[in-house]
């Protein structure tokens, strides 16, 4: 039999029989069909032929998609016929026809189905002699397998809707026929691409890629797959695309290497999600080898590439680590080969075409049982066929289909989804070629470890966008880019609250090393062994150890000269105040708490009150009696010893009673100070036990001692012109002036560095060593002489004569006179042994002077 093209198809005798023997070859509108009789027609369509070229519907043959796919169905029916359980009595018949791999051309043939529905006018029709002219009445075709390509079944279907003939394709998976409000008559055996793209799409998430470039055939099949699989991306999240790009389909010289480029603009985009046909896959591998692209895209193919060789034939190493998609599908026993070629493998798509014919098959046994119960062939319920009523019971189908694998319909007329992955290796494997790793129903199951990459690599290879941030980094994204971003890290005192956002640590917590959680800030206060603690603590235990000697010493000695000459009870309360000075230091050291920060506020300044109180009274004492002096010879008022005392112990309660109402208006308590050593380094960053005493309140509870303090020292310059006879001026003058200069000393130091993480330890170093200074100082100059001379000079602890106050008076004056006419000034010396007729010190020689102590 002779083909359009003029040429004869090299079939099969079995094949060449039926079109030349038992079909019929029709010519004009239907150049190739196969007509078969029998009581129920089921029509075919298979893209026999290519699309032809220069205006020719139809070109070369198609062995596989074509011949081989056409064959399945003849051999369906003839199975179907010798079943005695399925369709007993009925014999199903059929009309196939070619589509040329062209819609238009397929719409056109599709007509030949839809003739006898066709209701034609022939009462003007009449013979020549008169009569009514006799026609021939076409079969009618009650359903229709196929087509083959998305776009010629979607042509098709909306022409067999229109005369209710349901439709039920083997091979197209164009989401779009899904609809069942266009294509309600349409029903298909394989998964729509929707189930393929959301398969592809669970294995890019396997691999961990988040930035993939799909690309399509122009046309149904790959258009919608990409769209499918855009869209399901979109809607699942986690997986962005960086390039759509489409194979025109004619393309232009060099459009190939063109998509290739196109493809490196985005290189982290190493994925490649690839719907096409076998002709355009072939030709995207060849342009990726032209670039010296070997390895670097990582393609994953839609079934169009499934598992063939023709797409990747010399190509095998560009191809190397693709992973395909194929529905799952097994090679049918009793099917015979194709072709003259020993080595041709059956065509993927056989099992499909089976099972769409025995779907019909099952879907007119079951109507028959319901509408002709018991009837041998068609009753008048089925004859006319009803198409709506023939569409319930093909959805309503459930078998076990040629591959063992169950055969139904959604309420779309979708199929499940049943896909098997596969994996093309080179060196994984003995024989190079494609080796299953996993499948997908429902849900991926996809064996990693089996898989293999360009050159024999393990690993995984990338295709983000961006590299995952690092512990305690944030992400910053790409406006418009959902999986692209900037890595920043969490600076200062921030960790990572989530994978986009940096939060500050509470006040009292500090970030984890990776900054990722936040964790309690180390206490610290300062410790009895540390560095800064030594020095207070030498000097404080020298200092109480030399006070309390000389107190041992002065009580020992209370009623000698030398001791009652320097106003015992006085001396008793200065160095009370000394001792404190130095007791004061152990407390600044000490635990903080209720009862230390208590003690710190009461015994911080009343040591220095007491010891300048008692100076102070001292040098107003002297300056008094000095400028009394030189008035007249009546004593000034209120020099004796109890009236010192009185006036010390008031000047200290001033000191005493403010603390006490600072203590009950604020009840002393230990805090914990975090912004102390909140350094810019936050693993150098402590917590500050302390109590709850800040610099100005401290300089405040000491404000009132260094006021004693300043005044003491205006009152020793003042003295300072006593004669030289009333020398104990001159010591107490060089104390203060040597105490204010500690003082002065102490400010800077103190305040300069409120801002160093070393603040606790500098200050309270600071102050306990300035005070153990000055009180160094007072005990040295005051009481350190007139020990040595108690212990070491005994002889010169003895009374002198007596001496009134008039006649200090009249030494005072002639002193006074004596330095008016320019003979040296000499400081004085207390005049309170003689004013107060206390015992003086013997002369060391007959010829001395007398010297007040």
């Amino acid at each position: 039999m002779e083909g359009c093209m003029g040429g004869w198809w090299p079939w099969p005798p079995v094949l060449l029989l039926l079109w030349g023997c038992g079909a019929v070859a029709q010519q004009g509108t239907q150049p190739f069909s196969i007509r078969i009789e029998g009581d129920v027609t089921l029509g075919g369509l298979f893209p026999v032929h290519a699309r032809g070229l220069a205006g020719v519907p139809c070109g070369e043959v198609k062995k596989e998609k074509g011949i081989h796919r056409m064959e399945a169905m003849l051999y369906a029916l003839d199975q179907i016929n010798a079943d005695p359980q399925l369709l007993p009595n009925l014999t199903l018949g059929a009309r196939i026809l070619d589509t040329c791999s062209r819609d238009t051309y397929a719409l056109e043939q599709s007509l030949t189905f839809v003739q006898a529905l066709i209701q034609k006018d022939t009462s003007d029709v009449r013979c020549a002699d008169g009569r009514p002219p006799l026609l021939t009445r076409p079969e009618r075709v009650v359903a229709v397998v196929g087509a083959s390509a998305s776009s010629v079944s979607i042509m098709v279907a909306n022409v067999l809707r229109l005369f209710a003939i349901p439709q039920i394709s083997y091979a197209s998976t164009a989401p779009e026929l899904s609809d069942n409000n266009r294509y309600d008559y349409f029903s298909r055996v394989v998964p729509p691409d929707s189930y393929q793209a959301q398969a592809m799409l669970d294995v890019v998430k396997a691999l961990g890629w988040n930035y993939v470039s799909t690309l399509a055939s122009e046309g149904n099949y790959g258009e919608s797959g990409v769209e499918a699989f855009v869209q399901i991306s979109r809607e699942a999240g986690g997986v962005c695309i960086a390039q759509s790009m489409k194979i025109p389909r004619e393309p232009r010289a060099g459009e190939f290497d063109k998509l290739i480029k196109r493809l490196m603009e985005t290189p982290n985009a190493r994925g490649i999600i690839i719907f096409a046909n076998e002709d355009d896959i072939k030709r995207v591998l060849e342009a990726a080898r032209r670039a010296s692209l070997t390895g670097h895209f990582l393609w994953v193919g839609s079934d169009s590439w499934g598992s063939k060789i023709s797409p990747i034939l010399r190509q095998e190493e560009v191809a190397e680590g693709a992973v395909t998609i194929l529905p799952k599908r097994a090679s049918i026993d009793g099917e015979e080969r194709i072709g003259r070629d020993s080595t041709y493998e059956q065509e993927g798509k056989v099992q499909f075409v089976i099972d769409a014919v025995y779907a019909m098959a099952h879907a007119l046994h079951n109507m028959h049982l319901d509408l002709c119960p018991g009837a041998p062939g068609l009753c008048e319920r089925m004859d006319p066929m009803d198409g709506r009523t023939l569409l319930h019971y093909i959805r309503g189908v459930t078998f076990n289909g040629s591959a063992g694998t169950p055969v139904m319909f959604n309420e779309n007329g979708d199929a499940p989804g049943r896909y098997d992955i596969f994996q093309y290796q080179l060196t994984n494997t003995t024989v190079p070629g494609y080796k299953a790793i996993g499948q997908w129903t429902e849900y991926l199951r996809l064996n990693i470890e089996e898989m293999q990459w360009s050159g024999g690599q393990q690993d995984i290879p990338s295709s983000v966008c961006s590299l995952p941030c690092g512990p305690g980094e944030r992400k910053k994204m790409v406006k418009g880019v959902p999986c692209c971003w900037h890595c920043e890290l969490c600076d200062g005192y921030q960790y990572q609250l989530d994978e986009f956002t940096c939060e500050t640590c509470p006040f009292d917590m500090r970030p984890s090393p990776n900054r990722t959680a936040c964790r309690p800030t180390p206490i610290v206060k300062l410790e009895w062994s540390s560095p800064w603690a030594v020095l207070p603590v030498c000097l404080a235990m020298a200092g109480i150890l030399s006070t309390t000697f000389v107190v041992v010493t002065f009580v020992r000695h209370n009623n000698t000269p030398i001791v009652r000459a320097s106003g015992r009870e006085l001396s008793y309360v200065l160095l009370t105040g000394i001792f404190l000075i130095y007791a004061i230091t152990f407390l600044m050291i000490a635990e903080p708490g209720v009862v230390v920060c208590a003690a710190r506020r009461l015994f911080l300044g009343l040591g220095m009150a007491l010891s300048y109180s008692a100076l102070l009274t001292k040098t107003n004492r002297i300056y008094r009696i000095f400028e009394q002096g030189k008035k007249a010879v009546t004593p000034p008022r209120f020099i004796s010893p109890t009236s010192q005392l009185a006036i010390t112990f008031s000047l200290s309660a001033v000191q005493l009673v403010g603390t006490l109402a600072w203590l009950g208006a604020l009840p002393p308590h230990s805090v914990i100070d975090y912004e102390e050593q909140r350094v810019p380094n936050p693993e150098a960053a402590r917590g500050v036990l302390k109590c709850d005493m800040s610099d100005l309140s401290l300089i405040c509870c000491l404000g009132y001692s260094l006021l004693l303090m300043v005044t003491c020292t205006v009152y020793a310059i003042k003295a300072r012109g006593v004669p030289e006879t009333f020398n104990e001026a001159k010591p107490i003058g060089f104390t203060m002036y040597t105490t204010c200069i500690v003082w002065l000393a102490f400010v800077p130091i103190f305040f300069g560095t409120a801002q160093s993480a070393e603040k606790i330890y500098i200050q309270t170093t600071t102050l306990t060593v300035s005070m153990s200074l000055s009180a160094s100082v007072s005990l040295g100059m005051l009481y350190v002489p007139k020990v040595y001379v108690i212990i070491f000079h005994p002889e010169q602890n003895v009374a002198k004569r007596k001496r009134s106050f008039k006649a200090a008076a009249t030494t005072i004056s002639a002193s006074t006179r004596l330095s008016q006419k320019g003979s040296e000034h000499q400081n004085g010396a207390d005049a309170a042994p003689a004013a107060c007729n206390e015992p003086a010190l013997a002369p060391a020689s007959r010829t001395a002077r007398p010297r007040g102590v």
